[in-house]
């Protein structure tokens, strides 16, 4: 963990993220006299090059932030609507009840290009030529080839080679995957950027370079690339070939925007998150539901007791039950669902043994009616801290995220996903492929996140932000799905529980419950499997399993990949921590 003092000389910030090149870019740009904005705009659009597998240009991102002069957290909205053309009818006309996860029919409208711009015209210092280059010199050049690339590559090779030609000549160069450690290019990639860069820079003006830019990837040759891809059918994870749904005119009808948070009190601390089109209140609900046992919640020696992790367990499953049944791109009764009263009834739930149900609260409560089909699929080990990925190349979990900081106070987390390599066909002419955030739809009609045209899908995306006293002080979040809001658990918990700082924090044992549906095709949920890190102890997980937990030991550092940045508003104080497993996270400032 780093810690620094903003009065010292040369010192400018912090950054953390999942990949050591994003934070070294984030921390070249503070030194250059970028601000935090500045500088999680260029990071991220580094994740894209080095980590393909997790995000890419066609992905979203939604982010929280506050600025130096306004404390008041405010959400970033990167994540695109669905098609006007995506309806439970036309999937119904296809025999699906499901829609794939992968292919061109789960797209979404790009975010992450829109979004990222508005938050560097809004509230950036930078060029946008002065925070792309760092991904373009990437794209170009070449970045080190990490092992989880080459493992997803490998998965998907025969679906590249049979089915997705224009993928298999950007990722299986000479027919194999690139060896880990290699360097990849994707020159195409670098191309685009550079053509878009153009078409910015011929108008004058910083802010109106970056409008030029975003125009032209909606309105643009972007779009008409796009809408020209997705009329070729492509085999998918149905088994058949099908083609998308995503036109021109559905860019071109869509932007980023701005939102408020979500802000819930516990005591001297308060949690900022995305409103209820993502999973981020479910956080906020399993906090709600922990208040009324904070007595019996301790850690011994930076380790969780599984009286602990029994109680955040349970509490998980009546929580994620209430996502699954109100959660969605609608009118979500969240002052409700995070009041303290609804909080009290939901708790006497809670037993001493695990439950094995899916119990949502509240009158006219309504889960998916296809849950008793998805009930036990199999989708892959639940002990993996990174996505499982399918050889049809759909996906239990994804994302990247970054977390930045400045002397001056702005603060930024968010957490970036989809338009992974496995997701879609590569599009030739761009060097990238689309996203597959569609799947988290159901096709029944009814339900709040049901599918409807030119709508946000109910999204796992989910960084937070933590206030002390009403100031902002940590920016924090991981990668991980449905595991996201369940991981960062762990980290709020071994912090303001147990005590531990930030580092140790991520550090400390982590667990997950996989006992509600995944939002990730097929859909699978597992009632009363309950994934642990083993350092938690042998004893502890005797203890689980004696609780009726069936206990799936992940090895000793498996799970999540978070990172964060905090600042103390009386000392300017500033840290940063990231992620040892995997030894990829990284965190730098100075």
């Amino acid at each position: 963990m780093f810690t620094t003092r903003p009065e010292l000389a040369g010192t400018y910030g912090m950054v953390a993220s999942t990949h050591w090149l994003a934070s070294a870019t984030g921390m070249a740009v503070l030194e250059d006299g970028g601000n935090a904005f500045d500088a999680a705009v260029a990071a991220g659009f580094v994740l894209q090059v080095v980590e393909p597998h997790l995000n890419g240009p066609g992905g979203q991102v939604p982010a929280l932030f506050v600025t130096a002069r306004d404390r008041t957290p405010r959400v970033l909205c990167g994540q695109g609507v669905s098609p006007a053309a995506a309806t439970p009818a036309h999937f119904a006309s296809l025999g699906l009840d499901l829609i794939p996860g992968s292919g061109l029919l789960a797209a979404t409208v790009p975010g992450a290009w829109d979004a990222w711009l508005l938050l560097l015209r809004d509230h950036g210092t930078k060029s946008l030529r002065d925070v792309l280059g760092y991904a373009i010199s990437y794209a170009w050049n070449g970045v080190p080839v990490i092992g989880r690339i080459t493992e997803t590559i490998d998965t998907v090779a025969d679906l590249f080679a049979n089915h997705w030609p224009t993928s298999a000549r950007l990722w299986l160069p000479d027919g194999e995957a690139p060896a880990p450690g290699s360097l990849h290019r994707n020159r195409t990639l670098a191309r685009t950027w550079q053509r878009l860069l153009g078409e910015a820079e011929s108008v004058p003006g910083r802010e109106a370079q970056i409008d030029a830019a975003r125009n032209a990837w909606s309105r643009g040759f972007v779009a008409e690339a796009i809408d020209a891809f997705s009329r070729t059918a492509f085999r998918d994870d149905s088994g058949r070939d099908h083609a998308g749904l995503l036109t021109a005119d559905d860019l071109a009808g869509w932007e980023a925007s701005y939102e408020d948070a979500v802000l819930t009190d516990f005591g001297t601390w308060s949690l900022a998150k995305c409103g209820a089109w993502t999973q981020g209140p479910v956080l906020a609900q399993q906090l709600r539901l922990l208040e009324g046992f904070h007595d019996q919640l301790s850690y011994v020696n930076g380790v969780p007791t599984a009286r602990t992790v029994h109680l955040a367990t349970e509490c998980a499953k009546l929580a994620f039950a209430d996502r699954e049944a109100w959660y969605g791109d609608t009118d979500v009764p969240l002052d409700w669902l995070l009041s303290w009263d609804y909080a009290a009834q939901r708790r006497r739930l809670v037993g001493e043994e695990a439950s094995g149900e899916l119990r949502p609260g509240g009158t006219g409560a309504q889960l998916p009616k296809i849950l008793a089909e998805t009930r036990g699929r199999t989708t892959g080990s639940g002990a993996l801290g990174e996505p499982t990925v399918g050889p049809q190349g759909q996906v239990r979990g994804d994302t990247v995220h970054i977390d930045v900081v400045d002397a001056s106070g702005n603060m930024v987390s968010a957490t970036p996903s989809g338009g992974w390599l496995q997701s879609s066909p590569t599009i030739p002419e761009l060097g990238f492929c689309l996203d597959s955030r569609a799947q988290m739809f159901w096709l029944e009609e009814g339900l709040p996140n049901s599918l409807a045209p030119r709508k946000r899908p109910r999204i796992t995306l989910s960084p937070s932000m933590a206030l002390r006293d009403g100031e902002p002080v940590i920016a924090f979040g991981t990668p991980g799905g449905d595991q996201q809001d369940q991981w960062q658990l762990c980290f709020w918990l071994a912090h303001t529980i147990g005590g531990l700082n930030l580092q140790e924090s991520i550090d400390a044992p982590a667990w997950h419950s996989t006992a509600f549906p995944s939002s990730f095709y097929p859909r699978a949920w597992t009632p009363k499997e309950l994934v642990i890190e083993s350092r938690i102890g042998a004893a502890a997980l005797d203890d689980l399993r004696e609780r009726g937990h069936d206990v799936v030991d992940a090895g000793p550092w498996a799970l999540g990949r978070l990172s964060a940045v905090s600042r103390d508003p009386a000392s300017g104080l500033l840290h940063a921590a990231a992620n040892a497993r995997g030894m990829q996270g990284y965190a730098v400032g100075r």
